[in-house]
């Protein structure tokens, strides 16, 4: 059945947010001075492949200041643009429950004490979500909307291995059922375009998200940052990239594949320009956006169309 969402043909985080609190909310991205067991030699060192020296947190405050100086200043900026609203403290940087529960609780604690703070938004591993953790972070769902967002990138174990991610499918299922157990909202990251990766790999691994018990989903375009050990495969000619036409053509197949009651917390990413090697179209994220509309419409496509 044909459905919308506000003036979107697909779920969106901006029409489920206002939804549920009525007005506009925003995301606060901080960066909490956590490290990755990916990194410190635990797993591995070098973190996933594609990962940038801020651990995928570029966007986020500095680790140099605290939760609080980092949150005010964010908002600050916020403000600017919007004078009204909520926020979402969002721990985005490097493996927010890799540390002790002291030291976890007393980052989360500061983040929810902030004025205007309705949600909150943890990214991790799904192999650094101990039982202690898991209740820690059910303690908070009492006091703001909760939730914990999981790196999948994808759900072929092949190139899981290629890009270091550093564990196995199952670790993933069984993090996502102890965390359902307890009633905590789980969004999953994807990445679009990893190495050796066909359509086909992409398409399974959506249909796989799209039978599982998650609430959301982040749809990611590889980026090739400089820095990274990506570089490498890409000076060895075994990295190829989506042209902006192709990438919105399979971002709204996807779409269509998903269950209506998902919500999409994204369509593209965000790079910096500093860093970005490829793709360079990437950059204009407005414009893809719009194409995306477009195309949903033109071809009367939306959320749900062919899921089963």
């Amino acid at each position: 059945m044909k459905k919308t969402w506000g003036d979107k043909r697909y779920h969106s985080l901006n029409y489920f947010l206002r939804n549920k609190f009525k007005e506009k909310v925003f995301k606060i991205s901080l960066d909490a001075g956590f490290s990755c067991p990916n990194r410190d030699g635990t797993i591995s060192y070098g973190g996933c492949i594609y990962c940038s020296e801020r651990g995928s947190g570029d966007f986020a405050g500095d680790r140099n200041f605290s939760i609080s100086s980092q949150f005010e200043d964010i908002k600050l900026m916020m403000n600017k643009k919007w004078k009204n609203g909520k926020y979402i403290a969002y721990f985005q940087a490097y493996t927010n429950t890799y540390d002790s529960i002291d030291r976890l609780k007393e980052r989360y604690d500061e983040a929810v004490r902030q004025e205007g703070v309705v949600a909150l938004a943890i990214a991790t591993r799904p192999d650094c979500l101990s039982e202690e953790v898991i209740e820690l972070i059910s303690s908070y769902t009492d006091k703001v909307y909760t939730w914990v967002e999981l790196g999948l990138q994808t759900a072929n174990e092949e190139i899981a291995k290629l890009i270091n991610r550093g564990y196995t499918l199952d670790v993933f299922e069984d993090a996502l059922l102890r965390l359902r157990k307890r009633n905590i909202d789980v969004v999953v990251h994807t990445i679009l375009g990893l190495p050796e990766e066909e359509e086909e790999d992409i398409i399974n691994t959506i249909k796989y998200l799209s039978h599982k018990d998650i609430q959301g989903i982040k749809l990611h375009l590889l980026h090739l940052l400089k820095g990274t050990p990506l570089v490498k495969l890409y000076e060895e000619g075994r990295l190829t990239f989506f042209s902006q036409e192709q990438y919105i053509d399979l971002i709204c197949k996807i779409i269509t594949l998903l269950p209506q009651d998902m919500v999409i917390h994204r369509l593209t990413g965000d790079a910096p320009r500093s860093l970005l090697i490829e793709p360079v179209w990437s950059l204009k994220k407005w414009e893809i956006l719009n194409n995306i509309d477009s195309k949903l419409e033109e071809e009367d496509l939306y959320q749900g169309k062919c899921y089963k």
